[in-house]
């Protein structure tokens, strides 16, 4: 991180803008801000004072988007290394538990680790750093090189988010160490794997892994699933863990869908390339499922899109609700903050005949959200009542003392090249 980016210079927030600091979130929207930011370059650090010119934090300015200004720190005093270096410890030290269940986790989660614009996830020895504007460039990899030396990694990868706005094109920098191919890495009773320069978000979804786990757990001996937006089939691998005698991994992108079949292979897995949204409707009458699982990608990236992405949903569930067994279990995840928890469950829940939502699976310690915008994700397991003449109880479903692994099913973990 160069010196010169503590050379900030003064900026009079109007009064929403103060009290959006004073309040501790970490973004001040644009229009927030009166047009006297425009005088700043993009990736200037700030002083923000309010209309009495006392010093109410500090922060970053972004030239495109919605979010105007990053906040970096509350209050009087500046931002320092040892600040910074200390928050990175703090996040270390909160992630202790995840390094003895999983090799692959989230260093860094941004603002809700106090590190605007920021994120860092570790792969087995390796991490890849994303950065989500041109300000916070220098201090990303500042923060992950701290988290290098403290961890004692073997690479550090440097990637642009697919939803980065100020970028020309994306971009892949090797900033230390090696990379191979290919990244192995343990998560629980799975062996996953993910390709670190070329994957979705910096290599894979780190954020699905409490779901991934309690399938694991659940009791699936013998049943057919069906899992849809299956990306590289790693929630499938789970089902197969769990006992399922067939996993169908639908994806419109072959090359996810080939990866999986390389080094997500399962006896029960089975794969499927195909726009979901067209294939739905061709199922027959007869194609049922014991469990179906749903995770579409984000189908609002603004708040105008979320009409139509509820509509979306209202569809897909009501056609799948045709497809689920009696008795059968649907998952239905979402992820995107702009709709919210009690939105999506009402329209989902409208969708498969009035189910209640069974269970909710909660945010991850490192993907722990820090402010209303990082509560992205949704996880939902239904029921429909109109599937069953008599619920089983909660605890059936996580029995698994008759369950018998699938011969062959656990391979051994090839050497990383």
């Amino acid at each position: 991180m160069k010196s010169k980016r503590f050379q900030a210079r003064r900026y009079q927030l109007k009064k929403e803008g103060a009290v959006v600091v004073r309040q501790g979130h970490p973004w001040i929207f644009r229009d927030k801000l009166s047009t006297a930011v425009e005088a700043f370059e993009d990736g200037q650090w700030l002083q923000l004072v309010d209309a009495l010119n006392e010093t109410v934090g500090w922060g970053i300015y972004q030239a495109t988007g919605g979010v105007g200004i990053r906040v970096l720190r509350k209050g009087v005093n500046p931002p320092s290394r040892e600040w910074f270096k200390k928050l990175v410890q703090k996040a270390i030290a909160q992630r202790a538990p995840l390094r003895s269940q999983t090799e692959g986790f989230r260093i860094l989660n941004g603002e809700s680790d106090r590190l605007p614009g920021i994120v860092l996830d570790l792969y087995n020895g390796y991490a890849v750093l994303q950065t989500y504007s041109r300000g916070v460039d220098s201090l990303g990899r500042y923060l992950a090189n701290v988290a290098y030396e403290l961890l004692g990694l073997r690479g550090l990868l440097w990637k642009t988010p697919s939803k980065r706005k100020d970028a020309e094109q994306p971009g892949v920098r090797l900033l230390r160490g090696n990379l191979p191919g290919v990244v192995r890495f343990q998560e629980g009773a799975l062996k996953l794997a993910a390709d670190l320069r070329s994957g979705q978000k910096s290599g894979t979804f780190l954020d699905l892994r409490g779901l991934r786990r309690w399938l694991a757990e659940q009791n699936l001996r013998g049943a057919r699933v069906l899992n849809l937006f299956s990306y590289t089939g790693a929630i499938g691998l789970a089902c197969c863990e769990g006992g399922a005698r067939e996993v169908l991994n639908v994806d419109a992108a072959q090359p996810s869908l080939d990866f999986g079949a390389r080094y997500h292979a399962a006896p029960a897995q089975r794969w499927v390339c195909a726009d979901i949204f067209h294939w739905i409707p061709q199922l027959t009458s007869q194609d049922y499922f014991d469990w179906i699982i749903v995770d579409p990608p984000s189908m609002a990236s603004q708040m105008d899109q979320v009409p139509q992405a509820l509509a979306v949903y209202r569809r897909i569930y009501r056609q799948l609700m045709g497809h689920l067994k009696p008795g059968g279990v649907m998952i239905a995840c979402c992820c995107t903050s702009r709709i919210s928890p009690d939105r999506f469950e009402q329209v989902v829940r409208q969708a498969l005949g009035g189910a209640k939502v069974w269970q909710r699976l909660p945010m991850e310690v490192d993907h722990k959200p820090g402010f209303p915008e990082a509560n992205y994700l949704k996880i939902l397991i239904f029921r429909p009542p109109s599937q069953r003449s008599q619920p089983p109880s909660l605890p059936a479903l996580h029995k698994k003392a008759d369950h018998q692994p699938v011969k062959g099913r656990r391979r051994a973990r090839p050497k990383t090249t």
